[in-house]
């Protein structure tokens, strides 16, 4: 999965899922024939197949190459055709995916891109302000059409979900990426076992028990990092800590404000319980508590910390892909040792607040980001059908337990839910190794399937045998996610007056939140955020505040029904 980010993560997350193989038929396996919308196996259908119904594309009748860009600095993309999935995929489908590469400067390309006039077949990314700026110079194809022809999206997506997608002119253009109808998610808090159980396993439940825990490793382990935020230039570890102060937390850090009361917003700086996690987030760096690297490491060097142990405690928005593969590694170093590997807890709260109204993060029904398809695309028809069944059975079960014959055999009697082989318990830390590697390829996540076919077969499993993510998400992490989907499509216009007071804001906010991390008093952060508010209103930002609680009415009522 990818938390995602968030990424699988966030995301999954990010999550690690599942689902069902291309090239199965009925309870056959080898015979290439996916299932329909109905779970019944059939042809792939043809231009002259289905002649009483709607002309569908038919992958696999000719080579079909796409080319899709990650809008996101930090996204790369595993080489299409170099691994056995994507390769049966070009064998079996004739699709291959190219990445153009967005240079580590996503805005800059993407940017470069459109003025040019030369873009992608597929833009991945963010919902909202890059999506309405292409679909305002008119670079998007409405996807109404084919949503109607195709299977996948129209069965698994909740129609309100698809109705808070749709665009200022009523039209979609945005494929979902994780899209839901119930709680998940994967952030949290994870903590190293080892140290943990040479500590004495003390009590780690408030902000207090982890200010006392952090201390403790200190001084018993210099070598090791207390707590890992992971990357905090986009929240990650700071707004774990922020969830830790305020119950319903919806992580509003991203839009610089919260509600205040029912219909309005107020800035985030004014915001009392933001204002202690950011002095609590201050003091952890002051004293050595916390990664020194937080503002600057990489995906790469996170990864490399985890797997090598030098973590005790690790909080971020998406902490089970890396954790599940780190907690893997360790624990290969001595198979005997129980006390090796990590393991995660219920969310971290202050003292007198109730732990069970406790967000660490979000999910809302529209899921994470999303996928576009540009007019550059020479057939936009066969790049929706491409998605369609990515996000359907057969491509979610490629995504997550590969080609047929390794982790799963044949289908069971419904025609579309894959029978698992012993392989997917006894090699769990192979199969988690492959998931994390298809992680970056998972665009337009499937979460209900993915999550009721992992979750059904993974109770018949014994608990060493589970998927080290599955268990936490279900133990844990699905518990313990706000429900945000009165949030989503909040940011305004880029060029209109609220988007403006928006993106000064956004500047305000990346430098303010550096720079109370190196200050050497709690009065001194205070101060920095006094002024980051007086900058932010300074700057227009009560245009913004009010396009917010418009847009949140707007939201709920769409929700409501009205």
């Amino acid at each position: 999965m990818m938390k995602r980010r968030k990424w699988l993560v966030t995301v999954l997350s990010v999550l690690t899922i599942i689902a069902l193989v291309a090239g199965c038929s009925g309870k056959n396996s080898n015979s290439g024939k996916p299932a329909d919308q109905n779970g019944n196996t059939a042809e792939t259908p043809t231009t002259e197949a289905n002649s009483e119904g709607p002309k569908l594309y038919e992958l696999g009748k000719e080579p079909l190459n796409i080319t899709l860009f990650g809008n996101y600095d930090w996204y790369t993309m595993p080489k299409w055709g170099d691994d056995p999935t994507t390769k049966w995929v070009q064998d079996n489908k004739k699709i291959t995916v190219t990445e153009v590469p967005n240079g580590g400067n996503a805005a800059q390309k993407l940017n470069t891109m459109i003025a040019s006039g030369e873009l992608p077949d597929i833009v991945w990314g963010e919902r909202g302000t890059d999506v309405e700026r292409l679909r305002e110079a008119g670079l998007l194809v409405p996807l109404d059409d084919y949503i109607d022809k195709y299977p996948n999206l129209k069965k698994w997506l909740d129609p309100k979900a698809l109705n808070m997608l749709r665009s200022p002119d009523g039209k979609l253009y945005q494929f979902p990426n994780w899209y839901t109808n119930r709680p998940n998610g994967n952030a949290g808090w994870v903590i190293n076992k080892e140290y943990y159980t040479a500590l004495g396993s003390p009590k780690l439940e408030t902000t207090d028990d982890l200010y006392a825990y952090l201390k403790q490793v200190k001084e018993k382990y210099p070598n090791v990092i207390p707590f890992e935020t992971d990357l905090a230039t986009e929240g990650h570890g700071l707004d774990q800590i922020y969830s830790a102060f305020k119950e319903d937390n919806m992580g509003f850090g991203r839009f610089f404000a919260v509600p205040d009361g029912e219909d309005k917003m107020k800035s985030i700086y004014k915001d009392e319980p933001y204002r202690e996690s950011v002095v609590y987030a201050a003091k952890l760096f002051r004293e050595g508590l916390m990664t020194q690297d937080a503002f600057t490491q990489t995906r790469d060097q996170v990864d490399e910390k985890l797997i090598n142990g030098r973590v005790a405690v690790y909080a971020t928005a998406n902490p089970t892909v890396y954790a599940m593969a780190a907690d893997t590694e360790l624990r290969k170093k001595d198979p005997s040792n129980p006390d090796l590997g990590y393991f995660m807890i219920w969310p971290i709260h202050k003292e007198g607040l109730d732990k069970n109204k406790i967000y660490p993060g979000t999910y809302n029904k529209l899921g994470w980001n999303a996928a576009v398809i540009t007019t550059s695309a020479k057939d936009p028809e066969a790049v929706f059908a491409f998605l369609d069944w990515w996000t359907g059975p057969e491509g979610t079960t490629l995504q997550f337990w590969g080609v047929e014959g390794e982790y799963w055999q044949g289908l069971e009697a419904d025609g579309y839910t894959p029978k698992f082989t012993e392989k997917y318990g006894t090699e769990k830390d192979k199969l988690a190794e492959y998931q994390k590697f298809m992680d970056p390829l998972m665009w337009v996540g499937n979460t209900v399937f993915a999550d009721d076919t992992k979750g059904k077969y993974e109770s018949t499993l014994a608990e060493n045998e589970r998927n080290w993510a599955t268990y936490w998400q279900y133990q844990i992490t699905w518990k313990t996610q706000g429900d945000a989907t009165e949030f989503v499509n909040m940011p305004p216009s880029p060029d209109s007056e609220a988007g403006i007071a928006f993106q000064r804001a956004k500047d305000i906010w990346d430098q303010v939140r550096a720079q109370t991390l190196f200050t050497k008093s709690d009065e001194e952060v205070l101060t920095l955020l006094d002024k980051a508010y007086d900058d932010t209103m300074a700057a227009g930002f009560q245009a913004t505040l009010d396009h917010f609680a418009k847009k949140w009415g707007e939201n709920k009522a769409m929700i409501n029904g009205n």
